[in-house]
């Protein structure tokens, strides 16, 4: 047996969800299985608004910056999607570890996976390891993309190299005018 920790890819698929929202429900399905999620999900009625709202809920978790605020708010997820751990091979690719029921729709997956793996990546990596794009924090930039951070050195500020490289310019243009 495994131990399935959700952990890095559980963030980083919420990260993803949220800085590209897909525009069904297929293609949020389509997002998790690029993730490494291979489970099915029970259908409900609404899981393509359901799901936008849970993207939505997580990204207070994100803007939080004070870190005893984002444990309080991530203790809340996880409250609300608390279900037993349990065993399964449900894609008989060995057993493994979940903390969310069986026959959960995907906006129940969703709230429950991104919960525990944002908990998960912020007590093994470091509470200030989720962020937004330090690019959007210019008056000029518009950047609101999610960074979560999985660098060695725990110091990624930009979602991607083109903000990154923007906002250097710009920072040289700034001195160069000074």
């Amino acid at each position: 047996m495994h131990l399935n920790p959700y952990g890095e890819y559980a963030v980083l698929l919420a990260g993803s969800l949220a800085d590209d929202w897909p525009a069904d429900r297929e293609g949020i399905v389509s997002r998790t299985r690029d993730f490494g999620m291979t489970m099915q999900f029970a259908h409900a009625s609404d899981d393509h608004g359901q799901s936008r709202r849970v993207v939505d809920d997580w990204l207070s978790v994100v803007d939080a910056e004070d870190p005893r605020e984002r444990a309080r708010l991530l203790n809340v997820h996880m409250a609300t999607v608390a279900a037993y751990p349990r065993l399964t091979d449900h894609d008989g690719e060995g057993w493994h570890l979940h903390y969310r029921d069986d026959d959960d729709t995907l906006a129940r997956v969703l709230h429950a996976v991104i919960s525990v793996g944002t908990a998960l990546h912020l007590t093994t990596r470091g509470m200030h390891r989720l962020s937004r794009c330090a690019a959007g924090r210019l008056p000029a930039d518009v950047c609101r993309n999610v960074v979560v951070d999985v660098t060695r050195n725990g110091r990624q500020r930009y979602c991607s190299v083109r903000c990154a490289n923007r906002d250097a310019v710009r920072r040289h243009r700034a001195r160069l005018a000074g």
